[in-house]
Order: structure tokens, then sequence, then C-alpha cells
């Protein structure tokens, strides 16, 4: 994955990754590009779709973010999706979902999936394009700090908390709005340099 493993270059200008790391959002479903500063001019390497990451310094509509490698870089801070950073308020009813079992067998159906094509594509017994197509449409996201999870429904576009068997609906998408537009720009105002998507809101902030 590209923000996994970015060049040697780049890494020298990182900051130092912590044991403590904990993430504050994660890229959207497609992905993101990524600049070196927060101007657009110098591109770097993309973020992996759903690539959990921490939010360090806002600047308009950019924002910088750390990676778990401890690797930086500057991104459209809008189209980034927020992460719970703790479980639902007490004092909030509840919204429960289906049995979490059920989601998490579909992580783990996804993921194998995703392994078995990287197999392949490894062992020379599939090439990229097969291997993209392979891949197209999986999409999984998943955050374990300890008893805490935090995993993405893709079928319903949404996030859920998970204290065990049971969910709670989180964060859902709204409708698509003018994110995708370089930040600092009008939307529509020239090409948009990355995906775009709805933005995500947790419930209980409204």
């Amino acid at each position: 994955m590209n923000a996994a493993y970015p060049p040697q270059s780049v890494v020298a200008a990182a900051v130092g990754p912590g044991a403590d790391f904990r993430p504050t959002h994660v890229a959207p479903g497609d992905g993101m590009p990524t600049w070196a500063a927060p101007d657009g001019l110098v591109a770097t390497e993309p973020l992996d779709a759903l690539l959990p990451v921490r939010l360090l310094e806002r600047r308009g509509d950019w924002g910088q973010v750390l990676c778990l490698n401890g690797w930086s870089a500057w991104v459209d801070a809008r189209l980034l999706v927020p992460v719970p950073q703790g479980p639902p308020s007490t004092g909030q009813q509840l919204a429960r979902t289906a049995d979490a079992r059920a989601l998490l067998t579909h992580v783990e159906e996804t993921v194998g999936r995703y392994r078995r094509a990287v197999e392949e594509l490894a062992a020379g017994r599939m090439d990229g394009e097969t291997f993209r197509r392979t891949t197209l449409g999986l999409r999984i996201g998943a955050v374990v700090d300890g008893e805490a999870m935090w995993v993405y429904d893709a079928e319903h576009d949404r996030w859920c908390y998970c204290d065990g068997t049971a969910m709670t609906t989180f964060a859902v998408a709204e409708p698509a709005s003018e994110a995708g537009s370089r930040p600092g720009t009008a939307a529509g105002a020239g090409e948009a340099d990355g995906p775009g998507g709805p933005p995500t809101t947790v419930l209980g902030d409204r």
C-alpha cells in the first residue's frame, strides 16, 4: 500500500512514529492525494482507502495528517472521515443495529479476498489489470483500540461503534456537497485534484 511504504526520500521528512498513535480520521473510500506543503504544488504518495490517520494541523481547507508509520503529508481536510474518539455518551439514546458478528465476518471475508489476490499477484499468476478487477469494489474499515472498536458498514455507508456483539450507529455520510475541489478553491473552479465524497456526521454532534 502506498501510504504504508512511502519512498525513503519522503520518510526522511517524516514525523517519528509513536507508540500511542491514535487516529482521528480515516481517508475516504477512494483514497486521497497528498502534498508536501499546503500549496498543492508538489504531490506525494496518495493515502490508501480508509487508512487511519491523525490530523495534526488545520490551515483553512488544508490539513496535515500523520500515519501510523510516522509519515506525514498535507491533504484536503474536508474529505477526511472523522473517527469517534470515545464510546457513545450514556446520556443519548442508543440506536442498536444488528449483531456485530455479521459485519465482522464480512470484514474478515473481504480481507481474505484481498489477501488471496495479493498472493496471486506476488506469485506472478495474476497481472495488474486482473488484480484491479478482482479487488474492484472491496471496501472495509476498522479501528480497534483495546475493547473499543469502530467498524465501517459499506452497505449502509456508516461507521458503527461496537461494545461487544451489539453495535451503535455512530457516524453517517451526508448527501454529496462541494467537497472534492482543491483546498482553498471554489467548487467547479478548475479540475479537481482528488476524489470527492460526502462529508460524515458523527451522531450527537448535530
